[in-house]
């Protein structure tokens, strides 16, 4: 199967342009979520490079973030690049669980293979990325118990739709 990042713009822009007034952007360098200003009317959620992934990923935080965060560049989160120490890297993957069990259900419905990101190939400390994976598995499960948030759901739904892709189950997230 193909990935073309392009099908991810048309279908979230589909989805949200209208009723949230935002945008899925290619860009060419670091992501960014870029709230609208007096320059650009539309809020804009910038992946690196045309990576399939890196939309997936941005996407995710998007579906996670609050009416309040969505205000903000960056979501206003704090982000210590690649380069962290061990409690840095435990902060970081404190705030990444609930956007990358999102990112997973997202690739699963595009047929997609989901990596976990540890995103610290330059730390002090080696991450631990079999107990991270785990940790963002037991969220998605509990996402698939409890529900999706909506707009979630809607993306899912729309990416199902146009990769002939099976609804999700316990059994899609394996280890």
């Amino acid at each position: 199967m193909s990935f073309c990042y392009s099908d991810l713009i048309s279908l979230f822009n589909h989805c949200f342009a209208a009723s949230y007034n935002t945008r899925l952007e290619r860009g060419d360098d670091e992501p960014v979520y870029l709230p609208a200003d007096n320059i650009i009317d539309h809020h804009r959620i910038v992946f690196a490079h045309g990576y399939f992934a890196s939309a997936l990923h941005e996407v995710a935080h998007w579906l996670v973030a609050g009416d309040a965060r969505r205000t903000q560049e960056d979501y206003g989160y704090w982000y210590c690049p690649d380069g962290r120490d061990g409690e840095q890297q435990r902060q970081f993957e404190g705030v990444e669980i609930k956007p990358q069990a999102i990112e997973w259900a997202l690739s699963l419905c595009c047929g997609f293979h989901f990596n976990v990101s540890c995103d610290n190939l330059n730390g002090s400390v080696e991450p631990d990325r079999h107990a991270f994976k785990a940790l963002v598995r037991e969220q998605a499960l509990h996402y698939l118990e409890q529900g999706f948030p909506a707009r979630a759901q809607t993306f899912m739904h729309a990416l199902r739709k146009h990769y002939h892709q099976p609804s999700l189950t316990a059994e899609s997230f394996s280890l």
